[in-house]
Protein backbone atom coordinates (compact mmCIF):
# COMPACT_ATOMS: atom_id res chain seq x y z
CA UNK A 1 0.00 0.00 0.00
CA UNK A 2 2.53 2.60 1.17
CA UNK A 3 4.32 1.76 -2.43
CA UNK A 4 0.85 2.49 -4.77
CA UNK A 5 0.61 5.43 -1.97
CA UNK A 6 3.74 6.70 -3.42
CA UNK A 7 3.27 5.99 -7.08
CA UNK A 8 -0.23 7.91 -6.71
CA UNK A 9 1.45 10.72 -5.32
CA UNK A 10 3.85 11.29 -7.94
CA UNK A 11 1.58 10.95 -10.53
CA UNK A 12 -0.32 13.56 -8.97
CA UNK A 13 2.63 16.34 -8.57
CA UNK A 14 3.20 15.54 -12.18
CA UNK A 15 0.47 17.81 -12.72
CA UNK A 16 1.83 20.73 -11.30
CA UNK A 17 4.60 21.36 -13.38
CA UNK A 18 1.37 22.39 -16.37
CA UNK A 19 -0.35 24.51 -13.18
CA UNK A 20 2.80 26.30 -13.17
CA UNK A 21 2.59 27.38 -16.92
CA UNK A 22 -0.95 28.67 -17.23
CA UNK A 23 -0.16 30.41 -13.98
CA UNK A 24 2.72 32.01 -15.73
CA UNK A 25 1.24 32.59 -19.12
CA UNK A 26 -2.53 32.71 -18.36
CA UNK A 27 -3.59 34.89 -21.35
CA UNK A 28 -1.66 32.58 -23.74
CA UNK A 29 -3.76 29.71 -22.55
CA UNK A 30 -7.07 31.46 -22.38
CA UNK A 31 -6.39 32.95 -26.49
CA UNK A 32 -5.60 29.18 -27.59
CA UNK A 33 -8.78 27.79 -25.94
CA UNK A 34 -10.95 30.49 -27.66
CA UNK A 35 -9.78 29.99 -30.39
CA UNK A 36 -10.12 25.80 -29.79
CA UNK A 37 -13.38 26.19 -29.00
CA UNK A 38 -14.41 28.67 -31.62
CA UNK A 39 -13.01 26.00 -34.59
CA UNK A 40 -14.50 22.98 -32.86
CA UNK A 41 -17.77 24.11 -32.83
CA UNK A 42 -18.20 25.62 -36.47
CA UNK A 43 -20.74 23.13 -37.78
CA UNK A 44 -22.65 23.15 -34.96
CA UNK A 45 -26.03 24.46 -35.36
CA UNK A 46 -25.04 27.08 -32.95
CA UNK A 47 -22.09 27.66 -34.88
CA UNK A 48 -23.53 28.19 -37.99
CA UNK A 49 -25.99 30.74 -37.02
CA UNK A 50 -23.47 33.19 -35.36
CA UNK A 51 -20.97 32.07 -38.19
CA UNK A 52 -18.29 31.01 -36.30
CA UNK A 53 -16.14 30.24 -39.35
CA UNK A 54 -15.53 33.99 -39.68
CA UNK A 55 -14.95 34.59 -36.13
CA UNK A 56 -11.27 35.86 -35.61
CA UNK A 57 -10.81 37.73 -32.86
CA UNK A 58 -12.83 37.66 -29.58
CA UNK A 59 -14.17 41.54 -30.72
CA UNK A 60 -16.28 39.99 -33.53
CA UNK A 61 -17.50 36.90 -30.81
CA UNK A 62 -18.58 39.58 -28.34
CA UNK A 63 -20.21 41.68 -30.95
CA UNK A 64 -21.86 38.82 -32.44
CA UNK A 65 -22.75 36.46 -30.18
CA UNK A 66 -25.16 37.13 -27.17
CA UNK A 67 -24.72 36.87 -23.49
CA UNK A 68 -27.02 34.23 -22.73
CA UNK A 69 -29.24 32.52 -19.79
CA UNK A 70 -30.96 29.40 -19.08
CA UNK A 71 -34.30 30.39 -20.70
CA UNK A 72 -31.69 31.99 -23.85
CA UNK A 73 -30.80 28.23 -25.23
CA UNK A 74 -33.38 26.15 -23.09
CA UNK A 75 -34.97 25.39 -26.78
CA UNK A 76 -31.69 24.02 -27.57
CA UNK A 77 -31.17 21.90 -24.52
CA UNK A 78 -34.81 20.64 -24.84
CA UNK A 79 -34.15 19.48 -28.53
CA UNK A 80 -30.83 17.23 -27.30
CA UNK A 81 -32.63 15.93 -24.14
CA UNK A 82 -34.88 14.24 -26.79
CA UNK A 83 -31.73 13.06 -29.09
CA UNK A 84 -30.98 15.66 -31.40
CA UNK A 85 -26.38 16.16 -31.46
CA UNK A 86 -24.15 18.88 -32.96
CA UNK A 87 -26.52 21.79 -31.77
CA UNK A 88 -24.47 23.08 -29.35
CA UNK A 89 -21.41 21.07 -29.41
CA UNK A 90 -19.88 18.77 -32.21
CA UNK A 91 -19.58 15.68 -29.91
CA UNK A 92 -22.67 13.20 -28.62
CA UNK A 93 -24.14 14.71 -25.55
CA UNK A 94 -26.11 11.79 -23.44
CA UNK A 95 -25.55 13.41 -20.03
CA UNK A 96 -26.83 16.34 -18.28
CA UNK A 97 -26.34 17.98 -14.95
CA UNK A 98 -29.91 18.85 -13.29
CA UNK A 99 -28.71 21.79 -11.69
CA UNK A 100 -30.16 22.64 -8.47
CA UNK A 101 -28.53 25.22 -6.64
CA UNK A 102 -31.56 26.72 -5.17
CA UNK A 103 -34.86 25.38 -3.94
CA UNK A 104 -36.99 26.64 -6.83
CA UNK A 105 -38.96 23.96 -8.19
CA UNK A 106 -38.04 25.13 -11.85
CA UNK A 107 -34.71 22.73 -12.80
CA UNK A 108 -32.26 23.12 -15.33
CA UNK A 109 -30.82 20.43 -17.46
CA UNK A 110 -26.94 21.52 -18.09
CA UNK A 111 -25.10 19.52 -21.10
CA UNK A 112 -22.07 17.28 -20.41
CA UNK A 113 -20.32 16.33 -23.02
CA UNK A 114 -17.33 13.48 -22.65
CA UNK A 115 -14.65 16.96 -23.57
CA UNK A 116 -16.62 18.53 -20.57
CA UNK A 117 -16.35 15.12 -18.19
CA UNK A 118 -12.67 14.80 -19.00
CA UNK A 119 -10.87 18.18 -19.66
CA UNK A 120 -12.83 19.70 -17.06
CA UNK A 121 -14.40 18.24 -14.30
CA UNK A 122 -12.47 14.91 -13.65
CA UNK A 123 -9.25 17.07 -14.67
CA UNK A 124 -10.34 19.02 -11.44
CA UNK A 125 -10.98 15.93 -9.32
CA UNK A 126 -7.04 15.46 -10.23
CA UNK A 127 -5.75 18.72 -9.74
CA UNK A 128 -7.21 18.95 -6.15
CA UNK A 129 -5.45 15.82 -5.66
CA UNK A 130 -2.14 16.69 -7.29
CA UNK A 131 -2.57 20.50 -5.39
CA UNK A 132 -2.79 18.24 -1.92
CA UNK A 133 0.09 15.81 -2.56
CA UNK A 134 2.24 18.80 -3.68
CA UNK A 135 1.36 20.60 -0.41
CA UNK A 136 1.99 17.47 1.51
CA UNK A 137 4.54 15.04 0.33
CA UNK A 138 3.87 13.11 3.28
CA UNK A 139 0.66 12.22 2.39
CA UNK A 140 -0.97 8.98 3.31
CA UNK A 141 -4.44 9.58 1.21
CA UNK A 142 -4.24 7.20 -1.10
CA UNK A 143 -3.63 4.36 1.65
CA UNK A 144 -7.45 4.79 2.68
CA UNK A 145 -10.61 5.08 1.40
CA UNK A 146 -12.44 7.70 0.02
CA UNK A 147 -16.28 8.68 0.99
CA UNK A 148 -17.86 10.95 -0.94
CA UNK A 149 -22.07 11.60 -0.94
CA UNK A 150 -23.22 11.41 -4.17
CA UNK A 151 -26.48 12.88 -6.06
CA UNK A 152 -28.97 10.12 -7.85
CA UNK A 153 -28.53 9.94 -12.01
CA UNK A 154 -31.89 7.89 -13.48
CA UNK A 155 -33.00 7.48 -17.49
CA UNK A 156 -35.00 10.58 -18.70
CA UNK A 157 -38.50 9.83 -19.85
CA UNK A 158 -37.47 11.32 -23.46
CA UNK A 159 -34.76 9.36 -24.96
CA UNK A 160 -33.61 6.09 -23.98
CA UNK A 161 -29.95 7.22 -24.69
CA UNK A 162 -29.56 10.57 -22.58
CA UNK A 163 -29.63 10.25 -18.70
CA UNK A 164 -29.95 13.18 -15.98
CA UNK A 165 -29.12 13.97 -12.31
CA UNK A 166 -27.09 15.40 -9.90
CA UNK A 167 -23.61 16.29 -11.59
CA UNK A 168 -21.82 14.33 -8.63
CA UNK A 169 -23.93 11.31 -9.64
CA UNK A 170 -22.69 11.83 -13.64
CA UNK A 171 -19.36 12.01 -12.38
CA UNK A 172 -19.40 8.92 -10.50
CA UNK A 173 -21.16 7.38 -13.14
CA UNK A 174 -18.72 7.42 -15.30
CA UNK A 175 -15.32 7.17 -13.35
CA UNK A 176 -12.68 5.42 -13.89
CA UNK A 177 -11.78 2.03 -12.87
CA UNK A 178 -8.95 2.78 -10.31
CA UNK A 179 -10.99 5.91 -8.94
CA UNK A 180 -13.52 3.83 -8.23
CA UNK A 181 -11.18 1.45 -6.63
CA UNK A 182 -10.57 3.57 -3.72
CA UNK A 183 -14.10 4.70 -3.06
CA UNK A 184 -16.80 3.30 -0.42
CA UNK A 185 -19.56 2.75 -0.59
CA UNK A 186 -19.72 1.06 -3.69
CA UNK A 187 -22.33 3.19 -6.55
CA UNK A 188 -25.25 1.79 -5.54
CA UNK A 189 -25.46 3.19 -2.00
CA UNK A 190 -23.78 6.20 -3.40
CA UNK A 191 -26.52 6.99 -6.00
CA UNK A 192 -29.50 5.78 -3.90
CA UNK A 193 -31.95 8.40 -4.81
CA UNK A 194 -33.45 8.33 -0.43
CA UNK A 195 -30.95 10.53 1.33
CA UNK A 196 -32.16 9.96 4.39
CA UNK A 197 -31.20 5.73 3.52
CA UNK A 198 -28.41 6.79 1.59
CA UNK A 199 -26.92 8.30 4.56
CA UNK A 200 -27.58 5.61 7.11
CA UNK A 201 -26.34 2.65 4.67
CA UNK A 202 -23.22 5.19 3.82
CA UNK A 203 -22.52 5.50 7.92
CA UNK A 204 -22.84 1.69 8.49
CA UNK A 205 -20.48 0.38 5.93
CA UNK A 206 -17.67 3.40 6.30
CA UNK A 207 -17.82 2.99 10.02
CA UNK A 208 -15.68 -0.58 9.07
CA UNK A 209 -13.67 1.03 6.40
CA UNK A 210 -10.40 2.72 6.75
CA UNK A 211 -10.74 6.13 5.20
CA UNK A 212 -8.87 9.16 4.82
CA UNK A 213 -10.27 11.41 2.90
CA UNK A 214 -14.03 13.03 2.36
CA UNK A 215 -15.08 14.96 -0.63
CA UNK A 216 -18.39 16.94 -0.82
CA UNK A 217 -20.34 19.70 0.40
CA UNK A 218 -20.32 20.37 4.16
CA UNK A 219 -24.16 20.58 5.09
CA UNK A 220 -24.37 16.89 3.66
CA UNK A 221 -21.29 15.36 5.05
CA UNK A 222 -22.24 16.83 8.70
CA UNK A 223 -25.34 15.04 8.47
CA UNK A 224 -23.21 11.73 7.70
CA UNK A 225 -20.55 12.80 10.35
CA UNK A 226 -23.22 12.81 12.87
CA UNK A 227 -24.87 9.54 12.38
CA UNK A 228 -22.00 8.04 12.09
CA UNK A 229 -21.08 9.08 16.02
CA UNK A 230 -24.48 8.54 16.93
CA UNK A 231 -24.00 4.41 15.45
CA UNK A 232 -20.42 4.42 17.15
CA UNK A 233 -20.62 6.02 20.10
CA UNK A 234 -17.59 7.99 19.57
CA UNK A 235 -16.29 11.45 20.43
CA UNK A 236 -15.39 12.53 17.09
CA UNK A 237 -14.40 11.54 13.18
CA UNK A 238 -10.66 10.68 14.33
CA UNK A 239 -12.11 7.63 16.67
CA UNK A 240 -13.85 6.24 13.64
CA UNK A 241 -11.13 6.95 11.24
CA UNK A 242 -7.86 7.50 12.83
CA UNK A 243 -6.03 8.12 9.38
CA UNK A 244 -8.60 11.04 8.11
CA UNK A 245 -6.10 13.76 6.51
CA UNK A 246 -7.65 15.47 3.87
CA UNK A 247 -11.15 17.20 2.74
CA UNK A 248 -12.05 18.66 -0.55
CA UNK A 249 -15.15 20.34 0.02
CA UNK A 250 -17.15 23.06 -2.17
CA UNK A 251 -21.15 24.05 -2.83
CA UNK A 252 -21.36 26.23 -0.10
CA UNK A 253 -18.79 29.06 1.61
CA UNK A 254 -17.30 26.45 4.06
CA UNK A 255 -17.00 29.88 7.02
CA UNK A 256 -20.46 28.53 8.88
CA UNK A 257 -18.85 24.82 9.04
CA UNK A 258 -15.41 25.53 10.65
CA UNK A 259 -15.98 25.21 13.95
CA UNK A 260 -18.14 22.61 13.30
CA UNK A 261 -15.33 20.60 11.68
CA UNK A 262 -12.95 21.28 14.07
CA UNK A 263 -15.13 19.26 16.22
CA UNK A 264 -16.12 16.30 14.35
CA UNK A 265 -12.51 16.37 13.65
CA UNK A 266 -10.19 17.83 16.06
CA UNK A 267 -6.63 17.77 14.51
CA UNK A 268 -4.59 20.10 13.06
CA UNK A 269 -2.77 17.71 10.76
CA UNK A 270 -6.24 17.98 8.88
CA UNK A 271 -5.69 19.67 5.08
CA UNK A 272 -9.05 21.34 4.23
CA UNK A 273 -8.76 22.25 0.35
CA UNK A 274 -12.00 24.10 -1.13
CA UNK A 275 -13.28 23.54 -5.02
CA UNK A 276 -15.55 25.47 -7.04
CA UNK A 277 -17.33 23.21 -9.26
CA UNK A 278 -20.48 23.61 -10.44
CA UNK A 279 -22.59 22.14 -13.15
CA UNK A 280 -21.46 24.13 -15.97
CA UNK A 281 -17.93 23.77 -15.58
CA UNK A 282 -15.04 23.16 -12.51
CA UNK A 283 -13.65 26.75 -11.99
CA UNK A 284 -11.71 27.13 -9.04
CA UNK A 285 -9.25 25.36 -6.42
CA UNK A 286 -7.38 26.24 -3.19
CA UNK A 287 -3.70 25.83 -3.95
CA UNK A 288 -2.27 27.31 -0.84
CA UNK A 289 -3.37 25.77 2.75
CA UNK A 290 -1.90 29.46 4.00
CA UNK A 291 -4.88 31.13 2.32
CA UNK A 292 -8.44 31.06 1.03
CA UNK A 293 -8.18 32.05 -2.13
CA UNK A 294 -9.36 29.79 -5.14
CA UNK A 295 -7.08 29.91 -8.10
CA UNK A 296 -8.91 30.66 -11.50
CA UNK A 297 -8.12 27.09 -12.97
CA UNK A 298 -7.19 28.23 -17.34
CA UNK A 299 -7.07 24.99 -19.10
CA UNK A 300 -10.07 23.79 -18.33
CA UNK A 301 -11.53 24.40 -21.81
CA UNK A 302 -13.53 26.80 -20.60
CA UNK A 303 -13.05 30.86 -21.60
CA UNK A 304 -13.82 33.65 -19.66
CA UNK A 305 -15.29 36.63 -19.42
CA UNK A 306 -16.13 39.08 -16.56
CA UNK A 307 -19.42 41.49 -16.23
CA UNK A 308 -19.13 43.93 -13.72
CA UNK A 309 -22.10 43.67 -11.42
CA UNK A 310 -23.07 47.35 -11.60
CA UNK A 311 -23.50 47.03 -15.68
CA UNK A 312 -25.96 43.47 -15.01
CA UNK A 313 -29.18 45.38 -16.14
CA UNK A 314 -27.75 46.52 -18.91
CA UNK A 315 -29.25 45.37 -22.34
CA UNK A 316 -25.68 45.26 -24.00
CA UNK A 317 -23.53 45.27 -21.16
CA UNK A 318 -19.52 45.07 -22.48
CA UNK A 319 -17.43 42.10 -20.62
CA UNK A 320 -13.95 42.45 -20.00
CA UNK A 321 -11.37 39.81 -20.99
CA UNK A 322 -8.71 38.25 -18.19
CA UNK A 323 -6.36 40.91 -18.69
CA UNK A 324 -9.08 43.76 -18.05
CA UNK A 325 -10.10 42.73 -14.73
CA UNK A 326 -9.43 44.47 -11.32
CA UNK A 327 -8.57 43.60 -7.67
CA UNK A 328 -11.36 43.89 -5.68
CA UNK A 329 -14.42 44.30 -7.63
CA UNK A 330 -17.22 42.09 -8.10
CA UNK A 331 -17.90 40.55 -11.40
CA UNK A 332 -20.80 38.03 -12.76
CA UNK A 333 -19.14 34.89 -14.29
CA UNK A 334 -19.79 34.73 -18.09
CA UNK A 335 -18.59 31.11 -19.40
CA UNK A 336 -17.57 29.62 -22.79
CA UNK A 337 -17.69 25.81 -22.47
CA UNK A 338 -16.31 22.51 -24.58
CA UNK A 339 -19.84 21.72 -23.46
CA UNK A 340 -21.43 23.78 -25.54
CA UNK A 341 -22.35 26.80 -23.28
CA UNK A 342 -21.53 30.48 -25.14
CA UNK A 343 -20.98 33.21 -23.06
CA UNK A 344 -23.55 31.72 -20.34
CA UNK A 345 -24.38 33.61 -17.58
CA UNK A 346 -24.09 31.00 -14.91
CA UNK A 347 -25.36 33.55 -12.02
CA UNK A 348 -22.36 33.28 -9.72
CA UNK A 349 -19.99 36.55 -9.23
CA UNK A 350 -16.95 36.76 -7.80
CA UNK A 351 -13.95 39.37 -7.07
CA UNK A 352 -10.50 39.24 -7.50
CA UNK A 353 -7.56 39.12 -4.56
CA UNK A 354 -4.40 38.51 -6.77
CA UNK A 355 -3.95 38.88 -10.29
CA UNK A 356 -0.34 37.13 -11.02
CA UNK A 357 -1.63 34.32 -10.74
CA UNK A 358 -5.38 35.50 -11.26
CA UNK A 359 -6.35 34.24 -7.62
CA UNK A 360 -10.39 34.93 -6.58
CA UNK A 361 -13.36 35.24 -3.92
CA UNK A 362 -17.11 33.56 -4.54
CA UNK A 363 -18.60 36.63 -3.90
CA UNK A 364 -21.91 35.64 -4.53
CA UNK A 365 -24.90 34.97 -6.87
CA UNK A 366 -26.24 37.43 -9.52
CA UNK A 367 -30.08 36.76 -7.71
CA UNK A 368 -28.99 36.22 -4.52
CA UNK A 369 -29.12 39.35 -2.85
CA UNK A 370 -31.00 42.11 -0.62
CA UNK A 371 -31.69 45.32 -2.42
CA UNK A 372 -35.12 46.06 -1.56
CA UNK A 373 -34.36 49.62 -0.18
CA UNK A 374 -31.13 50.08 -2.39
CA UNK A 375 -28.52 48.25 0.52
CA UNK A 376 -26.83 45.88 -2.19
CA UNK A 377 -26.37 43.20 0.43
CA UNK A 378 -24.45 40.17 -1.32
CA UNK A 379 -23.82 37.11 0.21
CA UNK A 380 -19.96 38.05 0.84
CA UNK A 381 -21.59 41.24 2.83
CA UNK A 382 -23.72 38.24 4.28
CA UNK A 383 -20.78 36.10 5.86
CA UNK A 384 -18.75 38.64 6.87
CA UNK A 385 -20.85 39.63 9.34
CA UNK A 386 -22.12 36.42 10.76
CA UNK A 387 -18.55 35.23 11.23
CA UNK A 388 -18.01 38.31 13.03
CA UNK A 389 -20.68 38.10 15.23
CA UNK A 390 -20.08 34.21 15.79
CA UNK A 391 -16.38 35.17 16.83
CA UNK A 392 -17.33 37.71 19.57
CA UNK A 393 -20.67 35.23 21.01
CA UNK A 394 -18.49 32.06 20.18
CA UNK A 395 -21.58 30.79 18.43
CA UNK A 396 -21.13 28.74 15.37
CA UNK A 397 -23.88 28.28 12.42
CA UNK A 398 -25.58 25.44 10.93
CA UNK A 399 -27.51 27.53 8.61
CA UNK A 400 -29.35 30.54 7.55
CA UNK A 401 -31.30 32.86 4.92
CA UNK A 402 -32.37 36.17 4.75
CA UNK A 403 -34.45 38.38 3.15
CA UNK A 404 -36.58 42.15 3.74
CA UNK A 405 -39.62 43.33 5.83
CA UNK A 406 -41.02 45.59 3.36
CA UNK A 407 -42.33 49.18 4.75
CA UNK A 408 -46.08 49.32 6.20
CA UNK A 409 -48.27 52.04 7.67
CA UNK A 410 -45.20 54.27 7.40
CA UNK A 411 -42.63 51.96 9.33
CA UNK A 412 -38.91 51.81 7.97
CA UNK A 413 -38.26 48.24 6.30
CA UNK A 414 -35.76 45.83 8.05
CA UNK A 415 -33.45 42.87 7.20
CA UNK A 416 -35.26 39.63 8.67
CA UNK A 417 -33.12 36.41 9.10
CA UNK A 418 -33.58 32.70 10.24
CA UNK A 419 -30.85 31.36 11.49
CA UNK A 420 -30.31 27.70 12.56
CA UNK A 421 -27.14 27.49 15.00
CA UNK A 422 -24.70 24.42 15.62
CA UNK A 423 -23.85 26.24 19.41
CA UNK A 424 -25.67 28.85 20.51
CA UNK A 425 -24.39 32.33 21.23
CA UNK A 426 -24.05 32.94 24.34
CA UNK A 427 -25.96 36.63 24.09
CA UNK A 428 -27.74 35.89 21.36
CA UNK A 429 -28.85 40.32 21.86
CA UNK A 430 -25.13 40.86 21.60
CA UNK A 431 -24.96 38.37 18.26
CA UNK A 432 -27.38 40.31 16.21
CA UNK A 433 -25.70 43.70 17.41
CA UNK A 434 -22.84 42.70 16.31
CA UNK A 435 -24.50 40.88 12.53
CA UNK A 436 -26.05 44.53 12.15
CA UNK A 437 -22.93 46.44 13.27
CA UNK A 438 -20.63 44.41 11.20
CA UNK A 439 -23.10 44.69 8.21
CA UNK A 440 -22.74 48.71 8.31
CA UNK A 441 -19.00 48.86 8.42
CA UNK A 442 -18.26 46.81 5.44
CA UNK A 443 -21.81 47.81 3.54
CA UNK A 444 -21.62 51.77 3.06
CA UNK A 445 -25.47 51.44 1.22
CA UNK A 446 -26.68 49.13 4.11
CA UNK A 447 -25.44 51.96 6.58
CA UNK A 448 -26.54 54.80 4.77
CA UNK A 449 -30.27 53.01 4.93
CA UNK A 450 -29.63 52.22 8.72
CA UNK A 451 -28.71 55.73 9.45
CA UNK A 452 -31.73 56.39 12.47
CA UNK A 453 -33.31 53.75 10.89
CA UNK A 454 -34.77 55.78 8.29
CA UNK A 455 -34.98 52.62 6.10
CA UNK A 456 -34.24 49.77 7.62
CA UNK A 457 -34.58 49.12 11.36
CA UNK A 458 -32.50 46.97 12.95
CA UNK A 459 -32.71 43.38 11.63
CA UNK A 460 -35.18 40.81 12.63
CA UNK A 461 -33.45 37.79 13.59
CA UNK A 462 -35.17 34.38 14.83
CA UNK A 463 -33.02 31.83 16.32
CA UNK A 464 -34.32 28.30 14.76
CA UNK A 465 -34.66 25.22 16.43
CA UNK A 466 -32.67 22.57 15.83
CA UNK A 467 -33.25 20.51 11.98
CA UNK A 468 -35.58 23.41 10.36
CA UNK A 469 -33.36 24.00 7.55
CA UNK A 470 -32.62 19.94 7.39
CA UNK A 471 -37.01 19.32 7.40
CA UNK A 472 -37.75 22.61 5.22
CA UNK A 473 -34.94 20.94 2.52
CA UNK A 474 -36.72 17.75 2.78
CA UNK A 475 -39.97 18.86 2.65
CA UNK A 476 -38.76 20.56 -0.90
CA UNK A 477 -37.54 17.01 -1.77
CA UNK A 478 -34.19 18.67 -1.98
CA UNK A 479 -31.86 16.49 0.54
CA UNK A 480 -28.19 15.69 -0.57
CA UNK A 481 -26.39 15.84 -3.84
CA UNK A 482 -25.49 19.69 -4.80
CA UNK A 483 -29.04 21.01 -3.11
CA UNK A 484 -28.28 24.07 -0.56
CA UNK A 485 -30.20 26.85 1.32
CA UNK A 486 -30.77 29.99 -0.42
CA UNK A 487 -28.51 32.15 1.65
CA UNK A 488 -30.16 35.37 0.58
CA UNK A 489 -33.13 36.57 -1.51
CA UNK A 490 -34.63 39.71 -2.58
CA UNK A 491 -38.32 39.06 -1.75
CA UNK A 492 -40.03 36.43 1.00
CA UNK A 493 -40.45 33.45 -1.06
CA UNK A 494 -37.93 31.23 1.27
CA UNK A 495 -38.60 33.49 4.84
CA UNK A 496 -42.44 32.74 4.67
CA UNK A 497 -41.85 29.06 3.90
CA UNK A 498 -40.11 28.41 6.19
CA UNK A 499 -41.69 30.63 9.13
CA UNK A 500 -45.16 28.88 8.11
CA UNK A 501 -43.34 25.19 8.56
CA UNK A 502 -42.11 26.50 12.54
CA UNK A 503 -45.18 27.35 13.25
CA UNK A 504 -46.41 23.88 12.99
Amino acid sequence: MAILNSLFTWIMKKRIHQIELFMKYPHDVQDEWFQNLISSAEATEWGKKYDYKSIFTLEDYKSRVPISDYDDIKGYIDRMIKGEQNLLWPSDIKWFAKSSGTTSDRSKFIPVSMEALEECHYQGGKDMLSIYCNNRPENKVFMGKSVVIGGSSQINNFSPDSYYGDLSSILIRNLPFWAEFKRTPNMEVTLNPNFEEKIEQIAQITIKEDVTSLAGVPTWNIVMAKRILEITGKDNLLEVWPNLEFYGHGGVSFKPYREQFKKLIPSDNMYYLENYNASEGYFGLQDRSDSEDLLLMLDYGIYYEFLPTENLDEEHPKTLSLDQVEIGKNYALIISTNAGLWRYKIGDTIKFTSLSPYRFQISGRTKHYINTFGEEVIVDNAEQALNAACQTTGASIKDYTAGPIYFRDGEAGAHEWIIEFAHQPFDFERFCEVLDSTLREINSDYDAKRFKDMALSFPVVHNAPADTFYKWMKSKGKLGGQNKVPRLANNREYLDSILEMMKK
